[in-house]
């Protein structure tokens, strides 16, 4: 079990699907949605078709065919196409407006809070996410996630893997950027933050598509650390007396 990495200051998250299960949360939300709507849909295809939307949305804000827009925005853009695909038809302004929050209201991952915990004794934690800094900072407020500062991609205006991301990370942590370290489920996140100079942390979430799509969760001796989950993270990154 390695020792705390000489040097290493700061652990900076991906959020989706490294520390909160979106689809999970997705999925109750839109049961709850058609309990009090009547409706009779398929939510966990529902939520798997607005995820599926996330990359090309955010590919258009990368390649310049939008300007800069939000998670939130984008967010809701592919809902309306969503809502029109699944023939939901019957939910205000205001209704899509709330289900659209509902990415505001993503569930941790059973062992996130305690494990950031524990690393926020040794570390400066922070997200880094493609989220928007309001979405982030609701989802911390519901879900008591111990940020001690919260980083998106709308505060460098790029999305990752843009390098303007990560290595602005570091710089508005005032380190080096391999005085950082990345974590994330996401093996091509990583590996574009390794290509920045930062240091690396697998932590696969194998449920995060469902039990029916596993997601691989092969170790890669290109990172720095595989752990299991944060708890194993806390072991492998601090002093036993820290614990």
């Amino acid at each position: 079990m390695p020792a705390r990495k000489p040097g290493l200051r700061a652990l900076v998250f991906d959020v989706f699907g490294t520390v909160v299960d979106w689809r999970g949360s997705i999925i109750r939300e839109g049961r709850a949605l058609g309990r009090r709507k009547k409706l009779e849909i398929d939510w966990p295809a529902f939520a798997d078709g607005w995820r599926a939307g996330y990359r090309p949305a955010m590919a258009r804000v990368r390649s310049g065919e939008l300007p800069w827009t939000t998670i939130d925005a984008l967010h809701r853009m592919i809902l309306e196409d969503l809502l029109r695909r699944f023939r939901i038809d019957r939910l205000s302004g205001a209704e899509k407006d709330d289900f659209n929050r509902a990415w505001h209201r993503l569930r941790p991952w059973p062992d996130a809070r305690r494990g950031l915990a524990r690393l926020k004794r040794g570390f400066t934690i922070a997200t880094l996410s493609n989220g928007n800094v309001a979405l982030l900072v609701d989802m911390a407020k519901h879900s008591r996630l111990p940020w001690d500062c919260v980083l998106s991609a709308e505060l460098f205006g790029h999305y990752k893997p843009d390098p303007e991301a990560y290595l602005g990370a570091a710089r508005l942590l005032g380190l080096a950027p391999g005085q950082v370290m990345l974590v994330a489920a996401h093996k091509d996140d990583l590996l574009a933050a390794k290509a920045c100079g930062l240091r690396t942390a697998f932590v696969p979430r194998p449920l995060e598509f469902g039990p029916d799509a596993r997601v691989a969760v092969r170790t890669e001796r290109a990172f720095d650390v595989n752990a299991r989950d944060f708890l194993d993270l806390a072991a492998r990154l601090l002093p036993r007396r820290t614990h």
